[in-house]
């Protein structure tokens, strides 16, 4: 059966493939139920998401989810060598099933139809791996290493989103939009950074965060860094309007669920920080996503 979602063949070749559509829903499908299983946060904004971007936001987000239980799970403190050999398999995978548009992977099967539908840069996939791999060999950062950790890790995966978002209207305003996209990403990362100090560095013996000492962490410490995480939210805002309606509202309700959490950081005393996961209360999520969909109404 020829897919209507074909690579980019040789120029004067006509590309062709196999395409099941059962086997696209399943693997679609299985990328909604990891989304759902990991990220409450993210789970309930993306609902917000207009169909079918929706889904391909979700088929980036559960290979995401899959790279990161790699490099975090149990196996990665027992056998770092083997969660390495496992990585490495994973990115392979990726990159052919983004040649091929087929995988027996169903997360990375349903990580390559987005990629095709919309032509995901695959510089963008490789700097997410690296810095992935970065998790797995390096546990103290500099202020330049952690500026590339957090471009691969969190800003590419906001930039492939964005790739969906105007993909999806025909626009191609890519670059006017990108350091927006960067910086929400940076604001997501840099914050889940914050608030799991203490469980990076316990459990996982990683300080993100360059020259940071966590038996003198104090409030100006903390308030330093909620400072850099706000600036970033700030210059996201400033782009939110001109997504497409595909998406404004959800990332909208996205940036008010992290500036909510960072607002409450900012209130924790730092001892306490190294001992409590900050979370925003399941009632204040619900308020933050109906202002979401109330200035969406009215845009």
């Amino acid at each position: 059966m020829t897919g209507e979602n074909q690579p980019a063949g040789r120029r004067g070749e006509e590309p062709r493939e196999l395409r099941d559509p059962r086997y696209d829903a399943v693997a679609q499908a299985s990328a909604a139920v990891v989304i759902e299983g990991y990220s409450t946060s993210f789970g309930w904004a993306s609902r917000l998401l207009h169909r079918p971007v929706r889904g391909h936001v979700r088929n980036i987000y559960a290979l995401v989810r899959l790279a990161d239980e790699i490099v975090d799970g149990p196996l990665a403190a027992l056998d770092p060598a083997r969660s390495t050999r496992q990585l490495d398999d994973l990115e392979r995978e990726t990159y052919e099933a983004m040649e091929t548009g087929y995988s027996t992977n169903l997360v990375v099967h349903a990580f390559a139809i987005t990629a095709r539908r919309f032509g995901l840069d695959r510089d963008h996939v490789r700097a997410f791996f690296a810095s992935m791999r970065t998790d797995l060999t390096r546990s103290v950062h500099t202020p330049e290493s952690l500026d590339e950790y957090i471009y691969g890790s969190a800003e590419v995966v906001g930039l492939m989103c964005l790739d969906v978002f105007l993909g999806a209207e025909g626009r191609t305003d890519v670059a006017d939009l990108t350091p927006g996209a960067r910086s929400l990403g940076a604001a997501f990362q840099k914050i889940n950074f914050l608030r799991d100090l203490a469980a990076d560095h316990d459990d996982l013996g990683r300080t993100y965060f360059p020259g940071l000492d966590l038996t003198a962490f104090s409030d100006a410490d903390r308030d330093v860094l909620v400072a850099d995480v706000q600036a970033d939210l700030d210059r996201a805002a400033t782009v939110i309007p001109r997504l497409p309606s595909n998406s404004r509202t959800a990332v909208s309700a996205a940036h008010g669920l992290f500036s909510e959490l960072n607002r409450r950081v900012a209130a924790v005393p730092a001892a306490e920080l190294l001992r409590t996961r900050v979370r925003v209360p399941a009632p204040t999520k619900a308020r933050i996503l109906a202002a979401a969909l109330r200035r969406g109404s009215i845009a």
